[in-house]
């Protein structure tokens, strides 16, 4: 089937190869297209960008009528604002359990890490998802993956890492799978992340070498996970423990990711670039020269302005990342601490709280992260150009900053999703 977009209002199609870095960031004048433009989709593919009036003349006007035995569809977008669908390429999608009481905690002056000696933290939701069933996660995973989709995302990166034994880990990439097959969802991007914390009644020397010897080769046998990351964290994986981990990762056949730097600068930049991993991602602490290396070795730095959001900490700044002409995308993080998996609501976050433009956190939204965690088609994401994927969303105006202004409900009339067009 063929469906022809005509009247299409600005395009923020954002085309072209590889990711964006500092004043290109900010090229609207060659990654938005003026009122008037009309896409063509053939099955889950665009075929064909041009001006809508030409697009009407070969395929006729748009038709209210609902012709199904016809072979195109013809509609009119009526002027609407049109961008890519938005990828999110940093989530801990499957979990259970329930963690509000930690915020009276953290109000309370506990540390993160101080919260996990009380009982909470990753081990509290280690214990709820070890008691949840399957149907239940997959029940839990396929709201959260519409709630992602009503409002822009059609792909996104979904980790395990809260099951923390060889078996329970299998098990989340095992229920992840399962929403990879289901219709009328955000396509997923897979990774394990057995190194997330250190299971109770272990140390972390003994966790490692479970992983190493045990945990890792049954993923790869598994073969589900197309990522590892782990946790490089003071109080967490050491440097030492999250390179053995990473290259062992990576003699197996699985891409590179990592957690870097949350709560202070604990040496994780250097090694994401010594090992030039894909992505090292919240970096909220990483310093300059890092960030140099990091740059030089081909390293995303994935910031994730949710969970400062969450945490009540503060945000880096952004705008050095572009001036420094850094490679940066943006990801929700979404876990049971930043229950938000809203990318509107962080583009609201860095245009009207951060300085950031509009168009440079669209781009950290769509085509940086698209380079980071690829399609399953294997064709282009993130961006609105002849042999890409269809996904993109049609705004509720004229306007294409109107994407990150409207954080508490979805910006967006309808979602066409590998081609299939979804209303809101």
């Amino acid at each position: 089937m063929r469906t022809v977009f005509l009247d299409v209002g600005p395009l923020a199609h954002l085309a072209g190869d590889g990711t964006l870095q500092g004043r290109s960031l900010l090229d609207s004048e060659s990654l938005i297209a003026a009122p008037g433009m009309g896409i063509v989709v053939m099955g889950d593919t665009i075929e064909k960008i041009s001006p809508s009036e030409e697009l009407q003349e070969e395929y006729g006007a748009a038709s209210s009528r609902d012709d199904s035995n016809s072979e195109t569809t013809v509609v009119s977008l009526q002027g609407n604002a049109v961008i890519p669908g938005l990828v999110d390429g940093h989530t801990h999608l499957l979990w259970a359990g329930d963690r509000s009481r930690e915020l009276s905690w953290r109000h309370a002056g506990k540390s993160y890490k101080e919260i996990s000696n009380l009982g909470g933290g990753i081990q509290d939701t280690v214990r709820s998802t070890s008691q949840a069933t399957d149907e239940h996660l997959l029940q839990l995973g396929y709201a959260r993956m519409r709630s992602a989709l009503r409002t822009g995302t059609t792909h996104l990166e979904a980790k395990s890492g809260y099951g923390l034994s060889t078996e329970s880990e299998l098990r989340l990439l095992r229920v992840a799978a399962q929403l990879q097959s289901m219709n009328h969802l955000p396509s997923l991007d897979l990774t394990w992340l057995g190194a997330h914390d250190t299971p109770a009644g272990m140390n972390t020397d003994e966790y490692v070498e479970q992983i190493l010897s045990e945990q890792l080769p049954r993923v790869l046998e598994q073969g589900i996970a197309r990522s590892a990351d782990v946790f490089c964290e003071p109080g967490w994986f050491t440097l030492e423990h999250s390179e053995d981990i990473l290259k062992s990762s990576r003699a197996g056949g699985l891409d590179l990711r990592m957690h870097i730097d949350e709560f202070k600068d604990g040496g994780g930049g250097e090694l994401a670039a010594d090992l030039k991993v894909t992505t090292a991602d919240h970096a909220h602490y990483t310093n300059h020269d890092s960030r140099v290396k990091m740059e030089e070795a081909g390293v995303n730095t994935g910031y994730l302005p949710g969970t400062p959001y969450s945490m009540g900490s503060q945000w880096p700044n952004f705008n050095d990342s572009i001036e420094d002409n850094f490679t940066w995308s943006i990801a929700t993080d979404f876990n049971p601490n930043c229950k938000t998996i809203s990318m509107p609501f962080l583009g609201s976050l860095l245009a009207q709280r951060c300085s950031v433009h509009p168009l440079a956190a669209l781009i950290a939204a769509t085509r940086n992260p698209s380079e980071t965690t690829p399609h399953p088609s294997g064709k282009v994401h993130g961006r609105i150009q002849e042999g890409a994927v269809a996904n993109f969303n049609v705004l509720n105006g004229p306007y294409w900053e109107a994407w990150c202004m409207q954080p508490s409900d979805t910006p967006f009339l309808s979602t066409c999703l590998s081609g299939k067009i979804l209303h809101h």
